[in-house]
């Protein structure tokens, strides 16, 4: 990577956040124990003994066993499948659907954008937790009984093969694009009236091409960083999803799953509870942590 391109500078930037450089370091381990939870795992994480329940941290069983004699250990890495894949998945959907509508409300501006915008406005102005926990109650009677082969059966096939991930992606990834395509519109009303953009115009260019190499590549940065700024926010709408029943579908664990079957017991085995909330609490706060790097290393002022 050339010392003066802009991809290094970023990366300098970000390198220099500590915190940042954490979190990244962080959510790297997270993601290896994703990818290799069959072979990290010492146990499968629907395998319980009750002869364990409730069993304490020990040699076999690291972090101690719940209520049904699972290791919980194992069920912590396998649900860092969960809450990664919600994470990332919902955040690119967010994504593409904010940039995609916050461009095209810029760019043609008079009677699109104040259409497009007061329909924003007032899906703004809808709580989203509300909003999906309505999508997911409506998703989880919908399609609980469907005929195979049926679109609504291939999407229910899809979340059941996923244990529940899939309607939750959905849920979370149309609720969540309205801060980016805010931010995108913003950004496309300023940058579309620069004077490259207007001699692109007079040359001819079409709005496709405009769009795709003026207005998106000086637009995509900001919102990257806004996305990663959200995520945390989408792990812990699994997380309360789950909490309330309204997430994965068991046993395919959960960290909210867990913390709803640990805390009635916490008072007598707190490790039933304790383990899944720090693995909550951390992954959240490496989110943050990077997610403000990025926000430094990408801040427009230091590319002057």
């Amino acid at each position: 990577m050339p010392r003066d391109s802009i991809k290094y500078r970023t990366w300098k930037r970000f390198s220099r956040n500590r915190a940042a450089l954490l979190g990244l370091l962080i959510l790297v381990s997270l993601a290896i124990l994703a990818i290799g939870a069959p072979w990290i795992a010492p146990y499968h994480y629907a395998e319980g003994d009750v002869r364990y329940n409730f069993a304490p941290p020990s040699r076999e069983h690291w972090l101690g066993c719940d209520y049904m004699g699972r290791d919980i250990f194992s069920r912590l890495i396998y649900g860092t499948r969960v809450s990664l894949t919600i994470a990332f998945v919902s955040a690119i959907t967010s994504f593409l659907i904010g940039i995609s509508y916050g461009i095209v409300s810029g760019y043609f501006g008079g009677t699109v954008d104040n259409l497009m915008m007061r329909f924003v406005d007032i899906a703004w102005g809808f709580p989203t937790l509300l909003l999906i926990i309505l999508m997911m109650v409506f998703f989880k009677s919908s399609f609980a009984r469907v005929t195979p082969g049926t679109f609504a059966g291939t999407l229910s096939a899809i979340d059941r093969a996923l244990g529940g991930m899939f309607f939750i992606c959905i849920g979370i990834g149309l609720t969540a694009w309205l801060m980016i395509a805010r931010l995108a519109r913003g950004m496309t009303l300023a940058v579309r009236e620069r004077d490259f953009v207007e001699a692109s115009r007079a040359c001819g260019a079409t709005g496709i091409h405009i769009i795709r190499k003026h207005l998106l590549p000086n637009i995509i940065g900001p919102c990257i960083v806004q996305v990663t700024l959200q995520i945390p926010t989408f792990i812990l709408y699994e997380a309360f999803l789950s909490f309330i029943g309204l997430g994965v579908d068991p046993p395919t664990p959960s960290w909210g799953m867990m913390i709803n079957e640990g805390y009635i017991a916490m008072r007598s085995y707190i490790h039933v509870f304790l383990a899944p909330a720090l693995a909550l609490s951390i992954t959240i706060l490496a989110f943050n942590f990077v997610g403000d790097g990025l926000r430094d290393a990408l801040d427009p002022r230091w590319q002057r």
